[in-house]
């Protein structure tokens, strides 16, 4: 059986008030510390739905956000996005479902409220799990063409042009695609096609769409990458198991930035898997094998 034949398992949705709008929660029921998957951008919590059978079928609980102005959660007319919003976002999951310890999930941009939770939370966090993410900077850091373009502030006009045309927006989408997929096997290539790509396509082709939730977070990318440098201390004190999973095709978060967390933590682990910057798409067995054993 191929990763993606197999079925998404029963679900709760929530619809988790925040401010002026609700985020859309998938709660699969299960034993143990929920784990709670963060997204990036420009995704949503659909890229685990490859990853989320496997952990049911062992029995455990996963919990599946999506942020405010991303894929099924509401995205209101003139709402300010921001990381401190993300976190709060998984706060108020945290408390409306009444999870007493969580293993926050962060990919990509979702890195920062994992990591960030576990900071504020420590009693609440029974581990930490970064995949292909980033936090405060690091040697050899290197963001997607496609993102380095709408996190320059001086280049905001032209940006703002491009979120407003849905075909020149199309073509950045693309060609940043082609990069993502290099390293691949023609299995995962197909995988990105079929599955991923409608995935990111979807976000903003649907009305209200992500796109000012998407440029507002990438305009702060680096604001965010800085106050994270800023709490390293705090970081390599943390007691919280810190568990990197991570893809070593991605040609941009690669492995170095990965052994940088692990050098800077106080307790992690790293596993490097035959992956692309989706290891939870590309090598979602492998992934679910190293959350379930533990960091």
């Amino acid at each position: 059986m191929s990763e993606s034949s197999y079925a998404l398992p029963p679900f709760i949705e929530h619809r988790v008030e925040r401010g002026p709008g609700a985020l859309c929660v998938r709660d699969f029921p299960g034993n143990g510390p929920a784990f709670v998957v963060l997204h990036g951008f420009p995704d949503n919590s659909h890229i685990y739905d490859d990853l989320i059978p496997h952990l049911a079928a062992a029995g455990r609980r996963a919990v599946a956000i999506d942020f405010l102005g991303f894929g099924a959660s509401d995205k209101p007319e003139g709402a300010r996005y921001s990381f401190d919003q993300q976190l709060g976002d998984l706060e108020a999951v945290v408390e409306a479902l009444n999870l007493d310890k969580i293993i926050p999930v962060g990919h990509d941009a979702g890195g920062p409220a994992a990591v960030n939770f576990a900071l504020r939370y420590p009693e609440q966090t029974a581990a930490v799990c970064l995949m292909n993410a980033f936090y405060g900077d690091a040697p050899g850091l290197r963001v997607p063409e496609f993102i380095e373009l709408f996190s320059n502030k001086s280049l905001q006009a032209l940006t703002q042009h491009f979120l407003a045309s849905p075909q020149q927006f199309a073509w950045l989408l693309g060609f940043q695609r082609d990069q993502m997929q290099i390293g691949l096997s023609e299995a995962q290539k197909a995988r990105y096609t079929d599955f991923l790509g409608p995935i990111i396509d979807n976000n903003f082709r649907q009305r209200p769409g992500a796109g000012p939730a998407f440029a507002q977070m990438t305009y702060q990318l680096t604001d965010e990458v800085s106050a994270n440098t800023a709490r390293l201390l705090e970081y390599r004190r943390s007691d919280v198991p810190l568990l990197l999973i991570w893809g070593r095709h991605d040609p941009y978060l690669h492995v170095s930035v990965a052994e940088y967390m692990r050098a800077n933590a106080g307790h992690a682990s790293l596993h490097v898997l035959d992956a692309g910057h989706w290891p939870q798409i590309d090598a979602a067995a492998d992934v679910a094998r190293i959350l379930l054993a533990g960091p």
